[in-house]
């Protein structure tokens, strides 16, 4: 993270920049914020159990791909934006009523809705930079600003192009857009002759930025208590394979909770702070664990409402805790420079339980593959575990 002293704006927009005392403060107006992605998540959790299918693996990552990035944008304008002043809130409140009609869009964003959707997520990836420029004219924040306004005005055209498009095409269209968007910040808003941000010309503070992606997977998380508790109480009367299933799923969801607060939720605050670490750790990092979240909470639905394995069950209940995973993998790189072989030695096993479940399916009991797969995580959050308390112990080099 840069140390420089950061860019405030002159009037008339003083007071829209954050106190350089008041950095790391989520504030209430993002909480509130953060309440329309309660939605989001469950729109996309219902999308997947709808379309178990590769199609629909393919069109709910699209469109999560959307979603994240829009929360994420708005995340990190927030670390220079002052949460009590009235035209952040306005700003806040306007691009909540996108992200609602975003997510009321998400069933029918492959249908009829699809330009409901992308136009929302486009008028989003508008708003934020035209407003930063107006608010930091003159300053870094401006120019860094009027570099992603120019990504995002290329990845909006793919957007809304998409949305006029058959279903089929659309999938490619939209594919092309989140590519546009999420390799902006890896090409430093690039373009030869015109515009360029470099993430050192960005002056982010780790604190918040790690603050907002843990409450940010918590409600994540929520959807899981969400799915479960809508199961049983569909079903009446829970039987003993209900109560089961219950069982291992919310021993299933403490310990994925588990997992992330023994590592990312303690020692996000540390390890390397520079801008370009930090966009790794939490723009793509946290992608892959909170879109793990939710598929493993899709895969605890399941498990309550069936009695024997199928594809589709098997395939979300080993790939949510194996795209958490992936993220906490992509996390710990980014921020403390290695490669944790236990999480790589579990994501090998939970890929030979799915390989398994898989071939053996017909035959198995739904347990046959999430006992495993429990026990593996547990397993790994406990080593974690001993692993933060023992290196605590340990003065640092």
């Amino acid at each position: 993270m840069s140390t420089d002293t950061p860019d405030y704006p002159a009037a008339p927009w003083r007071g829209v920049a954050r106190h350089p005392d008041r950095r790391s403060e989520v504030g209430p107006v993002e909480l509130f914020f953060d309440l329309v992605y309660v939605f989001a998540i469950i729109q996309l959790s219902h999308v997947l159990l709808d379309h178990l299918s590769w199609a629909g693996f393919a069109e709910t990552a699209i469109v999560f791909a959307a979603v994240w990035w829009g929360w994420n944008y708005s995340a990190w304008a927030m670390n220079w934006l002052n949460p009590a002043n009235t035209r952040v809130q306005l700003l806040n409140a306007v691009l909540m009523l996108a992200s609602l009609g975003m997510a009321a869009a998400i069933p029918g964003a492959f249908g009829d809705s699809g330009l409901l959707f992308a136009g929302c997520f486009v008028f989003m990836g508008i708003l934020r930079p035209v407003f930063m420029i107006a608010a930091f004219r003159g300053r870094q924040l401006a120019s860094n600003y009027t570099a992603l306004l120019t990504w995002s005005a290329l990845a909006g055209v793919c957007w809304i192009a998409g949305a006029l498009l058959p279903p089929e095409v659309r999938l490619w269209v939209w594919l092309l857009a989140v590519a546009i968007d999420y390799a902006a910040p890896l090409l430093n808003f690039r373009i030869p002759g015109a515009v360029a941000a470099p993430m050192e010309r960005w002056d982010t503070d780790p604190e918040h930025l790690a603050e907002r992606n843990r409450l940010v997977f918590i409600i994540a998380l929520g959807e899981s208590i969400l799915l479960m508790g809508s199961a049983l109480a569909d079903e009446g009367v829970p039987d003993a394979r209900s109560l089961l299933g219950l069982l291992l799923g919310f021993a299933g969801l403490t310990v994925l909770w588990w997992n992330y607060f023994a590592l990312a939720g303690h020692e996000v605050t540390g390890g390397q702070g520079h801008t370009g670490a930090l966009r790794f750790a939490f723009a793509y990092a946290h992608a892959l664990m909170v879109l793990g979240a939710i598929v493993v909470a899709v895969s605890m639905e399941l498990r309550l409402t069936h009695d024997h394995l199928t594809p589709g069950l098997v395939l979300v209940a080993v790939g949510g805790p194996l795209i958490y995973l992936a993220g906490n993998l992509l996390f710990l790189r980014s921020r403390f420079g290695r490669m944790a072989l236990s999480r790589l030695i579990a994501a090998a096993l939970l890929a030979l339980i799915g390989a398994a479940g898989l071939l053996y399916y017909e035959r198995l009991p739904v347990t046959a593959v999430t006992l495993p797969v429990l026990l593996v995580m547990a397993a790994l959050a406990v080593l974690t575990a001993r692993s933060r308390a023992a290196g605590t112990r340990t003065p640092a080099p």
